[in-house]
């Protein structure tokens, strides 16, 4: 058995989101994952065993099991790059297949995740107005061209997209009222996003239903908000730049490719580092 720390979506040698990384032969039991995540205290711990053609893997935050966590997904490949070399793995999750390629990458690691299916869609009205008022929005401080949807690439997020940086900036939010909208709602992150350019996106993830009030990089989220680019048509061009973290001090770079295929898996890119 191997615990490993990494940092996720590192922006160089800053940056990024800890993960926990737990290899062994095989997988313990719900309960213990959920002791061992707890006590790493991470967003996200992941947790792998061989298991042909390549690893069985489950995720679990400090509080509950999520179905898909991007950052830890990233985390692992770069791990397992480090332990066995480049190349692509085929992770089974608890729904779905997918998979992450680890690489070398100058003095560190990077990884690439082939996300699950996405999926997108308008969001219930009293749901809705429960998450304006949550983060002290109003309808017009929302971008017109981006309207508020629910979102999946594996998990179900909320995406508020903002006119302005600023208003991405001061987020607040009740931590407890957000995990009961959460939990009501199915919502693993709440995704507030503004678009510095059709390529260029900022984001912010609350994360309270994980025990986390934000992620400084979210590649569940990223995948998710690729997917519904593309339902909507956005001219994303076939790669879009995310920046996270840079308000809590954890800048964070997510690059995501998209396929021209509706619904169909997105890449999600991004280094990693270890931590002591």
């Amino acid at each position: 058995m191997q615990l490993l720390r990494l940092a996720a979506f590192a922006d160089g040698d800053e940056g990024g989101n800890p993960a926990g990384v737990w290899l062994g032969d095989s997988l313990p039991t719900a309960a213990e994952m959920r002791k061992i995540a707890a006590e790493v205290g991470f967003s996200e711990t992941v947790f792998a065993a061989p298991q042909e053609p390549g690893w069985r893997v489950r995720y679990f935050s400090p509080q509950t099991e999520v179905p898909f966590c991007g950052h830890a997904t990233i985390a692992l490949g770069a791990a397992l790059a480090a332990r066995s070399g480049d190349g692509e793995r085929t992770l089974r999750l608890n729904d779905s297949a997918i998979t992450v390629s680890g690489r070398r990458d100058g003095d560190g690691y990077a990884a690439t995740l082939r996300s699950p299916a996405t999926r997108s869609g308008a969001v219930d009205a009293a749901l809705r107005e429960r998450a304006l008022a949550l983060f002290g929005l109003s309808e017009d401080e929302l971008d017109p061209r981006l309207a508020p949807a629910q979102i999946h690439a594996g998990a179900d997020h909320l995406l508020l997209a903002l006119r302005s940086r600023e208003r991405l900036a001061a987020m607040r939010y009740d931590f407890d009222a957000g995990c009961r909208l959460m939990r009501d709602a199915g919502w693993i992150t709440l995704a507030l996003v503004w678009a510095e350019s059709a390529q260029r996106f900022h984001a912010r993830n609350a994360f309270a239903v994980g025990g986390v009030y934000e992620d400084p990089a979210t590649g569940a989220a990223a995948a998710a908000l690729a997917g519904r680019l593309r339902d909507v048509g956005w001219p994303h061009g076939g790669r879009v730049t995310i920046v996270q973290g840079e308000d809590m001090g954890a800048r964070s770079l997510l690059q995501v490719a998209i396929g021209a295929e509706p619904g169909s898996p997105v890449e999600v890119s991004g280094r990693a580092r270890f931590l002591a």
